[in-house]
């Protein structure tokens, strides 16, 4: 048997060091196929399923489901089944012994000449199999792997390889029943697949609700409404602590239950890691690195809200203000392209600004698993209902878990709608390495001074948060008040974008 070949844990999208193993799909012992899913893991963005860049028999795991694995280090190791070679022409097939195995199990390849087994290993790693998953994937295009063998004269027969049968667990029974054709291959979310298996529901009995009867999250829920409760764990008593008298009162103090500092009882202990976990190290670090400057101005949207309301009207589909809003920063943007660049720091320690040709405009979406921030690419080619369609898109696939590393990690400018949480501002943290970001605050009536006369008006807040490195005061103050102009007088502004 060849020695066995490792699979290092894949870059799964930038900025990405890390990933929780959530599952295994396979185990020691287990014959497995070039692309076939080998694990799940969630990353701070999205919850992927692993292929297998090699086929073999699985001889070791490296890490447990709930650990957190390093990108580029050891994630399974495969071992390749050895291959028998027919010495003449008049060679007999080989012994059960030592079969032939075709890798794909499908077809065969022409006869080739004998290489070292290192550049044999080289090539097939060059070729691959050419399942890209979000963002990374085995190389190659051609969907199977490359299959290199000695010459001979005749060709040998394919004898089956004998495996010794794996005990299947009951949680390994829930799993493959969550991934067996026919209904199930409707579930396409691993997030959907995770909560059913966690609360224990047989998606085969579900019927999907989305289309082509893709079973969704909220199927999941009906049918945990629909049945009774499991019945949950008993929880573990907290000891008596002992009582102590302090300034007359009687407190319970018990070192496994209060907070030195407070004397307060801890509630509740929640690791950092996932999304929060990536959410602080990036806000800490744009913190720590970017010296950010803010400016804020208010805003009479009426127009811009009367134009929306007259398409509405009129039987038009109407793009959403936060996709008009987005096609006047992205107008903002080629004006100020300062504000549509990079701060990166050079091998001789010496820092360049680094601009783009294009925009991919970054928004700020809520999800069940923390915030996001997937990107609109090219969002300057776009018009106002390319851009409600694009962002009505990004943010069901980011709450869904299904966004690819590239949609959730290529912004050059960030647009944050916090109004639709019923604020007015916030002086918001830069997403690094970006250089700025715009906050629109909730849309509300107040009082206006239209035409030297009272009026009320729809009014907002636009926040510019900005990195005063890449720009003064002036060009940040200039492209905010673009954008203000361009929402008061939207028509004006359309007429020239």
């Amino acid at each position: 048997m060849s020695e066995p070949r490792v699979f290092l844990l894949p870059d799964l999208g930038e900025g990405l060091t890390e990933a929780e193993l959530v599952a295994w799909h396979v185990s020691v012992g287990d014959t497995i196929v070039v692309d076939q899913p080998i694990a799940e893991v969630e990353t701070a963005k999205s919850a992927v399923e692993v292929p297998s860049p090699y086929a073999g028999i699985v001889t070791e795991l490296h890490g447990k489901p709930g650990e957190t694995l390093d990108v580029g280090k050891p994630l399974i190791s495969v071992t390749p089944v050895s291959t028998g070679v027919a010495a003449d022409d008049a060679a007999p097939a080989p012994s059960p012994a030592q079969p032939e195995v075709e890798p794909t199990g499908t077809e065969f390849a022409e006869p080739e000449p004998a290489k070292p087994e290192a550049e044999t290993y080289r090539e097939e790693e060059k070729a691959g199999s050419g399942n890209l998953l979000i963002g990374y994937g085995t190389p190659g295009g051609h969907g199977q792997a490359r299959r290199t063998r000695a010459p001979k004269a005749s060709l040998s027969v394919v004898e089956p390889v004998e495996t010794k049968p794996v005990e299947t667990t009951e949680d390994d029974l829930t799993l493959l029943r969550t991934r067996v054709p026919g209904k199930l291959g409707a579930v396409i979310s691993p997030l959907v697949r995770r909560m059913a298996r966690e609360h224990g529901v047989d998606l085969g009995d579900i019927s999907g609700s989305g289309d082509s009867g893709l079973i969704m999250r909220r199927d999941v829920e009906a049918a945990l409404r629909t049945t009774a409760p499991a019945k949950a764990p008993e929880a573990k008593p907290i000891p008596e602590a002992e009582p102590v008298e302090t300034h007359g009162s009687r407190q319970a103090r018990s070192p496994e239950t209060r907070d030195a500092r407070t004397g307060l009882a801890i509630s509740a202990r929640t690791p950092v890691r996932g999304v929060r976990k990536a959410v602080a190290a990036n806000m800490a670090r744009s913190r720590s690195e970017i010296p950010e400057a803010t400016v804020w101005v208010d805003v009479d949207a009426t127009a811009l809200v009367e134009l929306r309301e007259g398409l509405k009207a009129n039987g038009a589909e109407a793009p959403g203000l936060l996709a008009f809003i987005a096609r006047f920063v992205t107008a903002g943007l080629k004006k100020y392209p300062e504000l549509n660049t990079r701060i990166e720091t050079v091998e001789d320690g010496s820092q360049e600004i680094v601009g783009f040709d294009g925009i991919n405009l970054g928004f700020a979406a809520q999800t069940e698993r923390g915030l996001v921030v997937p990107s609109v690419r090219g969002a300057e080619k776009l018009s106002a209902r390319e851009l409600d369609a694009e962002i009505r898109r990004l943010t069901q696939v980011a709450r869904d878990g299904k966004a690819t590393p590239a949609e959730l990690g290529s912004g050059t400018f960030t647009l944050n709608n916090y109004g639709v949480f019923g604020v007015d501002g916030s002086a918001a943290i830069i997403n690094h390495p970006e250089v700025g970001i715009l906050g629109v605050g909730r849309i509300i009536d107040k009082p206006w001074v239209v035409n030297g006369e009272l009026a009320v008006r729809k009014v907002t807040e636009l926040t510019l948060t900005f990195d005063h490195r890449v720009c003064d005061g002036g060009t940040a103050g200039g492209f905010l008040r673009f954008v203000a102009d361009a929402i008061e007088n939207p028509t004006s502004l359309l007429a020239d974008i």
